[in-house]
């Protein structure tokens, strides 16, 4: 049986906040690179996955894009084509399965190719904890060398500790035998959050998945206890709650390439995990 372009990535995810009170956070994870292409194929062959029904670990469509009305692929094409995106090639989705069908996923990622394999663009697909999803579209040129670099105006609202009035710069190592995504949000005071997310491939199989499942002991539950045990932890350190504003008129927003450059904040964030 030939190997899935598919894979289980499993590492960590760290945050630090460095105003106006440090906060610093970091847990293992793993995540599922799904190439959409062969979701079915990964259906039929891997007992412990199912796409759209429940089983131990599963994919459901209307966890992503617009829900049940277009497949993650129909809907990410249709971004690249509004967006005027060279597309046609394999599409990647990186993201936190359902694990005994639930999931929540802060942070999906698309990898989207054109019909020679090349990287055309990088689609994040954000959720907050108020049922709300936006996305952010960024092309990716031919021919650039990793990591990439992209930048884009943040317009959707996730913590309730900090403001829409920020930017940000994103690092991405694309998937391989490795992979890595560090995002620096910024306001006009500078640097005020670092993320990132590290992780090491490993084949998709029923082993790899049995032994994510006790690894990773009901991750997705843990996923969104956390987001509300930092939050707490944050508010008790006297950072106080922003307003919600409402969300963006559209789902999805245009970033643009970065011109390469060191990054000393990116750099403490990337060697402290």
């Amino acid at each position: 049986m030939p190997e899935f372009r598919s894979g289980l990535y499993a590492g960590y995810v760290m945050h630090h906040r460095l105003r106006p009170r440090e906060h610093r956070l970091r847990y293992s994870i793993f995540y599922l690179l799904i190439d959409l292409d062969e979701v079915e194929i990964l259906a039929g062959r891997v007992r412990l996955f199912s796409h759209n029904r429940f089983n131990l670990f599963s994919i459901h469509d209307r966890d992503y894009g617009e829900g049940a009305m277009l497949s993650p692929r129909e809907w990410v094409e249709r971004q690249l084509r509004e967006a005027g995106v060279e597309s046609g090639g394999p599409i990647q989705l990186l993201t936190m399965p359902r694990i005994l069908g639930y999931a929540f996923n802060p942070l999906s990622i698309y990898f989207c190719h054109r019909r020679d394999q090349s990287l055309s663009a990088i689609l994040y697909e954000v959720n907050n904890t108020f049922g709300q999803r936006h996305s952010y579209l960024i092309p990716v040129p031919s021919g650039v060398e990793e990591p990439i670099r992209q930048q884009s105006q943040k317009s959707f609202y996730v913590s309730p500790f900090m403001t829409t009035d920020m930017a940000y710069s994103f690092s991405v190592v694309p998937p391989g035998s490795n992979l890595s995504v560090s995002v620096v949000g910024h306001d006009e005071s500078g640097p005020l959050i670092i993320a990132k997310l590290a992780a090491v491939r490993k084949k998709l199989t029923d082993a790899s998945l049995a032994r994510a499942f006790f690894l990773y002991p009901l991750l997705t539950l843990k996923v969104i206890a956390g987001i509300h045990w930092e939050a707490l932890l944050v508010w008790l350190k006297g950072i106080g709650l922003v307003t919600r504003p409402s969300p963006p008129d559209r789902p999805v927003t245009l970033g643009r390439g970065a011109e390469p450059k060191s990054n000393r904040y990116e750099k403490s964030g990337t060697n402290d995990i």
